[in-house]
């Protein structure tokens, strides 16, 4: 959603329907994940995708029967369907797709009340009725913690249908948000559990990552950069005033002057956070690694030559950090993929951020075999 939000926001703006289309369900390998989303508009702009180009022009002409009055309709394609295999999914999976129009102003403020919250980077899930016992399309808005009935700061937006599935559905929304997961989830009529009658797809938008740069060099411009093309909400920091400046870093989210360390222990960090240590300066390494190493941050990459980093680790275990945590760290850092500019030192970062996140090997796919995409 994101990749498209600002073209949406307009449309809603602007009260032009449109119909959406959003992958609910991915089985085996398939181009994009559940949250994928193409937008087709009644005058056949189309935004976003669903599947990379495999399915996109079958979609298509759904989102125009939709649009047109058709109803919300899931559809699927897959390898083994012979109407699917025609318009192009050749990659072994299969995909449910959800379309459904937003037409009536109401419709369209609500969903512009769903893309507000999105686009300030606050919490949210949508649920939405799939199939079964309860209306096809029908949407339920889940905050954190809410106030029912209205979309203010805390509140939840939309009903499913009756009052036992809405508190069902918001239970699992919020765990569903707390972990970033998305996916599709089963109910009674009345959200009753382990029970089959309902389908339901909770997509979750949580903020986006952090990724903490520290060291206002050109290789930290770089990562920031591609830290930003990946979606992180990207932080650089330095003591140094006449580096650390918002002209050398424009893509950054933030540029803070600050010690390192007096910094990392005064922000939040999180399990989805990663932090890159480019400074390779033991002055600002060592109390900077000693509080790293003492967040939940799920990658800590640490810039420096073998000797260098030997030394670190000495200094680090005089510091008192144990083995354990030592090995938290990696250094030097990045996939060995021959890099030599900070471009290509970013990129060489960036795919061990990948790996890690993922649980990659690092090898070229076409030496390896079985699946693709690893679950989360």
């Amino acid at each position: 959603m994101r990749d498209i939000l600002p073209g949406l926001q307009a449309r809603c703006a602007a009260g032009t329907p449109f119909a959406l289309a959003t992958v609910v369900a991915v089985h085996g390998s398939a181009p994009r994940d559940p949250g994928a989303v193409m937008a087709v508009d009644g005058a056949g702009t189309v935004l976003g995708s669903v599947s990379g180009g495999c399915v996109e022009g079958d979609v298509y002409e759904v989102a125009r029967e939709v649009l047109a009055g058709a109803g919300p309709r899931v559809v699927s394609y897959g390898i083994s369907d012979d109407e699917a295999f025609g318009v192009g999914l050749t990659c072994g999976g299969t995909i449910e797709v959800l379309v459904r129009a937003y037409v009536s102003q109401a419709e369209l403020a609500d969903l512009a009340a769903l893309l507000d919250l999105i686009a300030a980077g606050l919490p949210v899930a949508e649920a939405t009725v799939l199939s079964g016992a309860a209306e096809s399309g029908a949407r339920l808005i889940v905050r954190p913690t809410s106030s029912p009935g209205t979309l203010g700061a805390l509140g939840d937006l939309g009903t499913l249908g009756t009052e036992g599935l809405d508190a069902a559905v918001t239970d699992d929304a919020r765990g569903m948000l707390a972990q970033g997961l998305t996916g599709i989830q089963r109910y009674g009529a009345h959200g009753q559990r382990r029970m089959q009658e309902v389908a339901v797809f909770v997509r979750t938008y949580a903020p986006p990552p952090r990724m903490i740069v520290f060291g206002a060099i050109d290789h930290a411009a770089a990562t920031a950069r591609i830290g930003s093309f990946l979606g992180y909400r990207v932080t650089v920091c330095d003591a140094r005033p006449a580096f650390a400046t918002r002209e050398r870093f424009p893509t950054a989210d933030e540029v803070v002057r600050a010690w390192p360390h007096d910094y990392l222990e005064a922000t939040e960090v999180d399990t989805r956070t990663v932090i890159c240590v480019l400074t390779h300066d033991p002055k600002f390494d060592v109390p900077l690694l000693v509080a790293a190493l003492r967040t939940p941050a799920a990658y800590i990459g640490v810039m420096g030559s073998r000797r260098t980093h030997s030394d670190r680790l000495a200094r680090l275990r005089k510091a008192g950090v144990d083995e354990p945590a030592l090995a938290r760290l990696a250094s030097p850092v990045g996939l060995d993929l021959g890099a030599r500019t900070p471009e290509e030192t970013a990129v060489s970062i960036a795919a061990e951020i990948v790996q890690h996140r993922w649980g990659g090997t690092g090898r070229p796919l076409g030496e390896l075999t079985g699946a693709i995409h690893r679950d989360r």
